[in-house]
């Protein structure tokens, strides 16, 4: 089983011909919602590619709660280590222009309400290996103690540093597996995309870990301390790339989970992010596995 240790909200989505400039008002289309949270969504992803999830979180005893928990309860995820804090569940504000970009506000709501003794709750009686998924919108004390206690208990830690934060350097090196995409890891390694490679085998060197970088059309990379992998994404026109990135780092968690090799998880959960930006939302647009292993076929 996966352990998800992060955040659940209820994304707010807006359909532009433009993303707006600071200080301007852009005419929009239509509005929707639908649930989300970098956490929520990357448990759906693991459980559509296959694999049995259980999700820590937190949401408000507000209104918005039930809506951000619908398809993960449909979806049969394991919300047994979920708790209800007085107050607002998490909001994300998105809007989405014709190319399929965004621009993304989350407001954190209960997810600021996660502690590190959660952490310890949440991770006291995995078993050596379990894989345990992480990202940046719950309170940073508490994932980075689920760091420390994972690496003691010697558990599989998979890092995803979005959103990225000002204190992402100080706990990015604790994780077995890195995610981040381009933007991000220039940013944490403080080199740019022309240096990528060499920037991404100087990190898994000098931190003893596997860093992968996404790359949105141009599939992902990734470096271990003994090889460099690339895969490709499948070529498609993006209707709307919200929650690719999630869908990416749950598939990818599932593929390892079952047993397969770096690069071969990292194909699969490439494929899957491509088929996740032909849909609007991130969650309704997460693909099961079927599609993606039909998607698969079709790469080669």
């Amino acid at each position: 089983m996966i352990t998800v240790f992060g955040s659940t909200g209820l994304d707010q989505i807006g359909t532009v011909p433009r993303l707006p400039q600071p200080g301007e008002t852009v005419l929009g289309g239509v509005f929707a919602t639908a649930p989300g949270g970098k956490g929520s969504n990357q448990a759906l992803a693991a459980r559509r590619a296959g694999s049995e999830v259980r999700h820590v979180s937190a949401v408000g005893d507000d209104a918005f709660a039930d809506g951000a928990l619908a398809l993960l309860r449909a979806g049969g995820v394991d919300l047994s280590g979920l708790k209800v804090s007085p107050g607002a569940t998490a909001v994300a504000m998105i809007f989405v222009d014709a190319r399929g970009e965004n621009c993304i506000a989350v407001l954190p709501g209960a997810n600021g309400t996660v502690t590190a003794q959660d952490a310890e709750q949440a991770l006291d009686t995995l078993p050596k290996g379990s894989v345990v998924m992480l990202q940046q919108e719950i309170a940073q004390a508490a994932t980075e103690r689920a760091l420390d206690l994972a690496r003691e208990r010697g558990l599989v830690t998979i890092l995803n540093t979005a959103p990225y934060l000002d204190t992402t350097p100080n706990l990015a090196h604790k994780a077995s597996i890195l995610v981040a995409n381009e933007t991000e890891f220039a940013l944490l390694s403080g080199r740019g995309i022309d240096d990528l490679d060499a920037a991404m085998r100087d990190w898994a060197t000098r931190h003893e870990q596997t860093v992968i970088v996404t790359l949105g059309g141009d599939g992902a990379r990734a470096a271990t301390q003994s090889e460099t992998i690339r895969v490709p994404a499948l070529p498609i026109t993006p209707i709307d790339t919200v929650g690719a990135g999630d869908t990416f780092c749950g598939y990818l968690a599932a593929g390892l989970d079952a047993g397969l090799d770096l690069k071969a998880a990292m194909k699969r959960a490439a494929v899957a992010a491509s088929l996740a930006c032909l849909k609007p939302g991130a969650q309704p647009a997460i693909p099961l596995a079927a599609e993606v292993d039909t998607a698969q076929g079709w790469l080669g």
